[in-house]
């Protein structure tokens, strides 16, 4: 049910608005703007999958390649369900990508606890307790889950990136605009970075 009035949201956003193709101003990355590499992942916040190669990989990568200025590294967002949507919007009311990054990597390490429940209510009340230790207030939190332009802009994201890359499943993974298709344990994503450097 929850899946098909996301759906329901997306075709009614198709609907009543023009697509902008642009890249958005609030895009969640962290590394340096200068770095030689960039690393892409569309991802689901609600997605086992993806929450497998945050916990097992990016910190990797972080501690050996982006604290190094060696890659910048780009969060897309591309819910696939109402939980995943609302998770976002929560995700880009910080302001500090450092802090984007500390409350998706909780979001991801939490993932079986908060992305299942009786309800969308009972669901962002357990997503409102982990953004608060995260140094939002609940007043903000509800503020942003009602924001219905933040919620154009993710559906936009998530809408201009199938659009440019085809996405088909998630995590998507691109380093460097090709498409990574090994799998994803983080040796391969070393030496795919190291070939590059």
């Amino acid at each position: 049910m929850k899946k098909i009035i996301f759906f329901l949201i997306i075709i009614n956003f198709l609907c009543n608005q023009s697509i902008n193709s642009s890249e958005t101003n609030n895009l969640t990355s962290i590394g340096s703007k200068d770095a030689k590499i960039t690393i892409k992942v569309f991802s689901s916040l609600s997605c086992p999958h993806c929450a497998h190669f945050h916990v097992g990989v990016f910190n990797k990568l972080k501690n050996e390649f982006i604290d190094k200025n060696l890659v910048k590294f780009e969060h897309h967002s591309f819910p696939l369900d109402l939980q995943a949507l609302n998770a976002e919007k929560i995700l880009k009311c910080y302001e500090d990508n450092e802090k984007k990054f500390e409350f998706l990597h909780e979001i991801y390490a939490k993932q079986q606890s908060w992305f299942r429940g009786k309800d969308i209510e009972s669901i962002n009340l357990k997503l409102i307790k982990i953004a608060e230790n995260y140094n939002l207030s609940s007043v903000k939190i509800k503020s942003c889950l009602n924001d219905e332009a933040l919620e154009d802009e993710i559906l936009t994201e998530r809408i201009d990136g199938n659009k440019k890359y085809s996405i088909s499943s998630t995590p998507t993974i691109f380093i460097n605009e090709k498409k990574y298709e090994g799998s994803h344990k983080y040796n391969e994503f070393k030496k795919a970075i190291e070939e590059l450097l």
